[in-house]
């Protein structure tokens, strides 16, 4: 948090964290995940509302990417350009998912929205910290997510979604693998950055456990919320590994998600 000043930051169930960025008034702007509209499976309101929601947190993407830019402006020019370019592809992902809301019938402003990734992410004071987060963290748990939802779409009948979804997939998988060379890279030339990460990782563990639905806890849409361990995501081994994740990692994650490793796997096989 350090060099931002009292009126940049906000405080949320004991925790600070940097302001929401701006939004058209025509938006419900949230404090956390917890408070969002969230339609269980696939009819219409499901459909305007997952695409909604994408829609926004692609807008922080690019938010995020835009202010490490503007905060970070020492850091290494083909870094900068990978940045300018994730800028880029962020835009084009929020003007694609907007284009597909209102062919569905949708409109901005119609769900609540929350901006915790940007809330999180840009409270560190370090690149290193903010990539590890928003593009090693956030961005590779959407290639989980985008791994899987196409197929859910195609389901529902919706191909045109499924599009833009695959689409977003393989610009993310470029965005996680910048940021996992560069981090190397970072780290290797100051051993004082895996401090810094390591405490940008545990300050998302704190921030995700006090916003976290309490048990009990009835959905805005008046459903009880899943357990944590039910909502986890089956890991897209393929993509994480075109974004440059190596097998150790990925095998570390899988265990802390509840999979089996990826090496273990492979010598039953």
């Amino acid at each position: 948090m350090a060099g931002l000043k009292p009126e940049e930051t906000k405080q949320i169930k004991g925790m600070t964290l940097r302001r929401d960025p701006a939004r058209e008034a025509c938006f419900k702007v949230v404090g956390s995940d917890a408070e969002l509209e969230e339609w269980p499976g696939m009819t219409e309101i499901s459909r305007r509302q997952r695409i909604h929601r994408h829609m926004n947190n692609e807008t922080g993407a690019v938010e995020i990417a835009a202010q490490c830019l503007v905060d970070f402006p020492e850091a290494p020019w083909e870094l900068r350009m990978h940045l300018a370019r994730q800028c880029w592809d962020e835009s084009r992902h929020v003007a694609g998912l907007y284009r597909r809301l209102r062919e569905i019938g949708g409109h901005k402003g119609e769900f609540p929205i929350s901006n915790f990734e940007w809330c999180v992410t840009c409270s560190l004071d370090t690149l290193a910290a903010r990539l590890a987060l928003q593009n090693r963290t956030f961005e590779a748990g959407e290639l989980d997510l985008l791994g899987q939802l196409p197929a859910k779409w195609r389901e529902a009948g919706d191909e045109r979604t499924a599009e833009v979804l695959e689409s977003i997939l393989a610009d993310e998988i470029t965005h996680v693998r910048f940021a996992n060379q560069w981090l190397r890279l970072l780290v290797r030339e100051d051993r004082r950055l895996a401090l810094k990460i390591a405490m940008a990782v545990r300050f998302l563990s704190s921030v995700t456990a006090a916003l976290a639905p309490q048990e009990g806890q009835l959905s805005p849409v008046g459903l009880a919320y899943e357990e944590p361990q039910n909502r986890i995501t089956q890991v897209n081994v393929a993509d994480r590994r075109q974004a440059d994740f190596t097998d150790s990692e990925i095998d570390e994650y899988l265990r802390q998600s509840g999979f089996q490793p990826i090496m273990t796997s492979n010598a039953e096989g």
